[in-house]
């Protein structure tokens, strides 16, 4: 990820309390070429995402087709996980989208936008967003 990236969602980590553990597990995208299988390229992925989500993790997937999310939606959503003791696993589709197996799986499907957005910016809105969901949680100023 270009440093930019990696500084803003550091910014939104480093505010974020203790509590709210915010980890990104990078899954490598396997090489595409013209003749790939693009079915088969994300299953393959899908594969590789459900592998990587801890078992009994609440699964949240980011889909073009979801439902859209606010701010004070996300805020309310939060606060139920937290009072629940949910750990969280937010999903990332590759450049095709997501498996239909890791939709299948997915208590809860949230689009950020209507819009395209490229991935290097999904983490620092989604990051950004969450600190700014904790901060209505805790009636910090920086929602205003």
């Amino acid at each position: 990820m270009p440093a930019w990236v990696e500084a803003g969602v550091a910014e939104y980590r480093k505010r974020l309390p203790a509590e709210i553990n915010f980890e990104i597990k990078e899954l490598p995208l396997p090489k595409r070429g013209k003749n790939t299988d693009i079915r088969r390229a994300i299953s393959q992925e899908g594969d590789a995402m459900k592998a990587a989500i801890p078992s009994g993790d609440h699964v949240v997937a980011l889909d073009v087709l979801g439902k859209g999310v606010s701010t004070e939606s996300l805020s309310e959503s939060l606060r139920r996980w937290q009072m629940d003791g949910d750990n969280i696993s937010i999903l990332v589709g590759g450049p095709d989208g997501l498996s239909e197996s890791c939709l299948a799986i997915a208590r809860q499907k949230w689009s950020l936008s209507a819009m395209t957005l490229p991935h290097p910016l999904v983490r620092v809105i989604f990051a950004e967003q969450l600190y700014r969901a904790w901060t209505i949680l805790n009636n910090h100023p920086y929602h205003r």
